[in-house]
């Protein structure tokens, strides 16, 4: 088993002693999507929503929920924890590097994002008959670069802060904006068309998500601008990024 095995099985035993971020990202967009499912004036089609039921246009939204919380709430504040504590610093002294433990958590996270998307997905289609994504190949590529562009933002924030408090600071300044132009709080069919436009390009890629699902599309300069989202603050966070 490698070192890599061994921290990422070791970190995944801490993450669930306190099973909290995991079933928030895991467990909460689900719900969320069944408890306004159950209003019945949104699952009713309105020309609105080009002709679907509002439900249907609202679901994209609550994945970029379920990537957003988990990386740029959960993972900022565990890496910079880990440093505030001392814990890089020693890790640094054995044979382990500490890039290991990084590389697990983002792994965990990573996970935890992608079951809370799947159960999201499963419960649109057999509570509400959401059909799921119609175009699987272009969904998957919106998920993968649009988790990785957040998540880019979300090691950059724990890069930049002394302690896992001012991550969490730093990364709501980034949070806001993401849960903004993803329609989360404000369905995007009523932001102005600038609004749009802008949220279109912007992590996690909430038009991407919704074209891959609906089968619309997904514009391939949308994944390359998520693209270069992610290795630009991923090289960043590496550069910047402090053991001590």
């Amino acid at each position: 088993m490698s070192a890599f095995t061994k921290i990422t099985a070791t970190e995944t035993r801490i993450y669930l002693r306190t099973p909290g971020a995991a079933l928030l990202g895991t467990l909460f967009p689900a719900l969320l999507l069944t408890g306004i499912g159950l209003v019945p004036a949104t699952r009713k089609t309105s020309e609105n929503y080009g002709g679907l039921p509002f439900l249907n246009v609202w679901a994209p939204s609550l994945i970029v929920m379920a990537i957003t919380v988990m990386g740029l709430q959960v993972l900022p504040s565990y890496l910079a924890g880990y440093r505030e504590r001392g814990v890089l610093r020693r890790l640094a002294t054995t044979p382990v590097h500490p890039a290991n433990l990084l590389a697990a958590q983002v792994l965990i996270n990573v996970v935890v994002a992608a079951v809370g998307t799947a159960l999201l997905l499963v419960v649109a289609a057999l509570a509400f008959d959401i059909p799921g994504p119609r175009d699987p190949l272009g969904f998957t590529a919106a998920f993968l670069l649009g988790t990785a562009s957040i998540y880019g933002f979300g090691l950059l924030s724990a890069a930049l802060a002394r302690s896992a408090r001012a991550a969490g600071g730093i990364a709501m300044v980034l949070f806001v904006p993401a849960m903004f132009f993803g329609g989360v709080w404000v369905p995007r069919q009523f932001l102005p068309d600038v609004l749009k436009e802008i949220g279109k390009y912007l992590p996690p890629g909430v038009q991407a998500l919704q074209d891959g699902w609906t089968g619309a599309g997904v514009q391939p300069l949308q994944l390359v601008v998520l693209g270069a989202f992610a290795v630009g603050c991923g090289a960043l966070a590496t550069k910047v990024f402090r053991w001590e």
